[in-house]
């Protein structure tokens, strides 16, 4: 068993695919960029940030001890990371900005556990080329909320993605290859 120091839904699927038990333990943490950190920087950090929080979690309620999985993942479109939207304005600027172009998407993991391991998944997405109808479409579905990037690949926006390069679980928030070789080397699977 593990504890998975992330509230996302679909963290928790990707785990319940590969037949890894979990508990969830949702850390609160500061996820600010530092001024001039780099973003495949930044997603490292915030994943061990995550996974050290999860720790103190774990053992702040008394939880039996085992190893806490940290996760982030970012959206970088030339240089800059593309945040999640926290409302419909966010999310039509964020996807105007994909349309057409190809962004990168970095997830980074860091497991707690015997030892501290850490590893990454960069992939890279291309957007076909977005009417303002197809935008506002999405948009009215909600799903962009609170994505990184504003879109959800393993959703509707599936319909957007003309090339993807790297892992399909790491563009949804879980690069699983990287997952695996975190909790084998822990002797986990």
């Amino acid at each position: 068993m593990i504890y998975l120091a992330s509230a996302s839904p679909r963290r928790q699927e990707l785990l319940h695919q590969i037949a890894v038990a979990f508990m969830t333990l949702a850390p609160d943490i500061d996820e600010t960029p530092r001024p001039g950190e780099r973003p495949w920087r930044y997603v490292r950090r915030m994943a061990h940030e995550k996974a050290c929080a999860g720790q103190r979690e774990r053992d702040r309620r008394g939880l039996v001890a085992a190893p806490v999985l940290g996760a982030d993942t970012i959206v970088v479109h030339e240089g800059v990371i593309v945040h999640k939207p926290a409302d419909i304005p966010a999310a039509r600027a964020a996807l105007s900005r994909l349309s057409g172009a190809r962004h990168t998407v970095y997830t980074a993991l860091c497991l707690i556990g015997r030892g501290h391991n850490e590893t990454h998944s960069r992939s890279d997405v291309t957007f076909k080329a977005l009417s303002a109808s197809e935008i506002d479409a999405y948009c009215a579905t909600g799903e962009p909320i609170g994505k990184a990037g504003g879109y959800a690949i393993q959703g509707r926006a599936a319909l957007f993605v003309a090339r993807l390069v790297g892992s399909y679980s790491g563009v949804v928030g879980l690069p699983l290859y990287e997952c695996g070789q975190l909790l084998a080397a822990e002797g986990l699977l």
